[in-house]
């Protein structure tokens, strides 16, 4: 018994904590400016190619609309030059999250649904295929009743997100029920 005890009580533990209700809580202004100190270290332009998309998605989480346009815009630029670059799907996806999200606070919800559809098209890269896409657009889209591009965009994330563990027909199957899902990271990424 004096074997088990430790079993039973980290078997305990352990599912108190599944039980628990997920709470995302994150400190915008930090992450904000984490990545602008990142994106001033950049020595090359390739560099700062990579360090862009932190700096445009933060500065969007802070409320710097225009800051976070013009990285985006500036990263956007960049993309041709660095196709062949690790970061390039992530480029992809940023740009088009952060151009979705301006477009969706300026009541453009039609492009905005466009700008998710397009962040879906990325190749892909060891982030996206491993930890997912970011989802806040699709997030800010679902609680304006867009629920049909937010479905066509699961089904695109599905070509390069190997290891989603079956979370996107979860989340597709709560969309399709009328239900905003539990994004967690994915809002963060």
């Amino acid at each position: 018994m004096k074997r088990l005890l430790p079993i039973i009580i980290a078997a305990s533990l352990l599912a108190a904590c599944e039980n628990k209700p997920r709470t995302h809580e994150w400190d915008w202004e930090e992450r904000f400016a984490e990545a602008i100190k990142d994106l001033s270290r950049a020595r090359t332009e390739e560099e700062r190619f990579c360090y862009l998309g932190p700096a445009e998605k933060e500065a969007l989480n802070v409320g710097k609309n225009e800051a976070a346009l013009g990285f985006a815009k500036e990263q956007a630029k960049l993309m041709p030059k660095y196709k062949d670059n690790w970061n390039y799907g992530n480029a992809v996806q940023d740009v088009n999250i952060v151009f979705g999200r301006i477009a969706l606070a300026e009541g453009r919800v039609k492009e905005a649904g466009e700008f998710l559809l397009k962040a879906g098209d990325t190749p892909g890269s060891p982030q996206l295929k491993s930890f997912g896409p970011n989802m806040m657009l699709a997030k800010e889209l679902l609680e304006r009743g867009e629920r049909d591009v937010v479905v066509a965009y699961f089904e695109k994330c599905s070509r390069f997100w190997i290891m989603h563990r079956g979370k996107l027909e979860e989340w597709t199957r709560q969309v399709r029920n009328g239900e905003i899902p539990d994004f967690g990271a994915n809002l963060v990424y």
